[in-house]
């Protein structure tokens, strides 16, 4: 299928049908609707590269991101795609590692000053976004932006982990936890995730002594080996963990050492991937809403890519507190 059988079948010339096809403005409302329509009947799809190296407007995006298969990163970059290809764009994907420099990030790119946008949870994406030539249009989800800084980038987006693990501290703090340990994720910022911040701020908000926070990985094969010698001891009766993957681990963990969930430990999550309802027992967790932010993000980039024509940036929900069957009161 081409642009020349687009033409035929609406009975208008081929460059009527480019017009329609790159968003020109010298088309008549019922022209453009006839081209759509035979578009979408014949199921076309432009060929965005050949435009693009054709000197037409970018309808090309790179997303840059360190790992596909971390649920975070991946339902981030299904909202992205969502997003990107309902407003005609087509999405390329280019994995990085920590050893992207700039001349690499650079050469990843279809055309120089082609837009990006960059899932920066971890520290290789922070430094892409770092090593991005300044011609280059970018928008990127981050694990924080601090608005009171003046040199904050405003192409960013982000979710309110510091509250919510704090939230997710005080719920088990609740339940009659004397306190809750905390088996961390790498931070993208600072030597403390914005996850560890808020579970430190809610056990001193209440006046409880802070216990040594243990830096897990992302998986649950680092969650397991992380926290094997802190489950064994029968005075932890509660453990907050950075990601769902570090929870599977942990109850792995809990059960070999004898450890009834919830019973006598309750473990709690973040992130609500799919998994988390259907562990035995299920997880409670933090549900994030990523694939909103994902599409906040391509919508953020399209205002900047088109500022007069790009619709409103869509807003995400906030983090979620989902209580299912691994957290309890603690037992007396």
């Amino acid at each position: 299928m081409s642009i020349w059988d687009i033409a035929r079948v609406a009975g208008v010339s081929q460059q009527t049908v480019s017009r329609v096809i790159n968003g020109k403005a010298r088309v008549s409302e019922p022209t453009r609707a006839k081209v759509l329509k035979v578009i979408d009947d014949l199921g076309y799809r432009p060929n965005r590269l050949a435009q693009t190296l054709a000197g037409g407007p970018a309808r090309a995006v790179t997303v840059l991101t360190s790992d596909t298969a971390l649920y975070g990163a991946a339902a981030t970059l299904r909202g992205m795609e969502e997003a990107a290809r309902a407003a005609g764009f087509s999405v390329g994907i280019s994995v990085l590692d920590a050893a992207s420099q700039q001349t690499d990030i650079a050469l990843r790119l279809n055309r120089p000053g082609e837009p990006v946008m960059v899932i920066a949870f971890d520290e290789a994406g922070m430094s892409a976004l770092r090593a991005l030539p300044p011609d280059v249009p970018v928008a990127a989800a981050v694990e924080y932006r601090s608005d009171d800084d003046p040199d904050a980038d405003p192409w960013q987006v982000w979710l309110d982990d510091r509250a919510a693990a704090a939230h997710a501290t005080r719920y088990l703090l609740s339940l009659g936890h004397r306190t809750v340990h905390y088996l961390a994720i790498p931070s993208s910022t600072s030597p403390l995730a914005q996850r560890t911040r808020g579970w430190q701020d809610a056990l001193r908000d209440a006046g409880l002594p802070v216990p040594e926070p243990l830096q897990g990985g992302w998986t649950p094969r680092s969650g397991y080996l992380s926290v094997r010698s802190l489950v064994a001891d029968r005075s932890v009766t509660a453990i907050l963990c950075g990601n769902d993957d570090l929870a599977l681990g942990v109850m792995r963990a809990a059960r070999e050492a004898g450890r009834d969930i919830p019973g006598d430990l309750s473990v709690v999550g973040f992130d609500d991937s799919p998994p988390a309802a259907y562990l035995n027992p299920s997880l409670t967790t933090v549900r994030l809403d990523f694939e909103g932010l994902g599409r906040a993000c391509f919508g953020l980039l399209y205002r900047r890519l088109a500022p007069e024509s790009a619709p409103a940036v869509p807003e995400w929900s906030e983090p979620e507190l989902i209580v299912r069957e691994s957290s309890g009161p603690a037992r007396a």
